[in-house]
């Protein structure tokens, strides 16, 4: 089983679709590392050697922020938005959508469920 960054990659699939599992790399970037690591794309992780995954970790180690690095580093970002008093970072605060939504309908990820306001009776 190949351990890349800390994460394990799925056995069956390609090692360019496996590599997509590790925060911080999409299916560019992948393709990008297996260029630089000199491993084709279409080989199944469960087929990899020892030395293409040494590879393959070096070149993600060497270049890129990925997981718990670039997770501390996002965090980072939203906390100094919050604490500078930035309207993103007021957003967040509130959890309201950051970038522009509409917020008088839908919105429901970011908001959570509907709180109801009950039924009231006229006295």
């Amino acid at each position: 089983m190949a351990r890349i960054a800390g994460i394990d990659l799925p056995r069956e699939k390609r090692i360019d679709i496996g590599l997509t599992r590790i925060y911080g790399i999409g299916r560019n970037r992948a393709a990008e590392v297996l260029k630089k690591a000199e491993v084709p794309a279409e080989t199944r992780v469960k087929d990899l050697t020892d030395l293409e995954v040494s590879r393959i970790a070096g070149v993600i180690q060497g270049e890129f922020v990925v997981e718990g690095d670039l997770r501390r580093q996002v965090q980072m970002n939203i906390k100094r938005l919050m604490d500078i008093g930035s309207y993103r970072g007021l957003r967040h605060r509130r959890g309201l959508p950051v970038r522009g939504q509409r917020t008088h309908t839908n919105a429901r990820t970011r908001k959570g469920p509907r709180r109801s306001v009950g039924g009231r009776k006229k006295a």
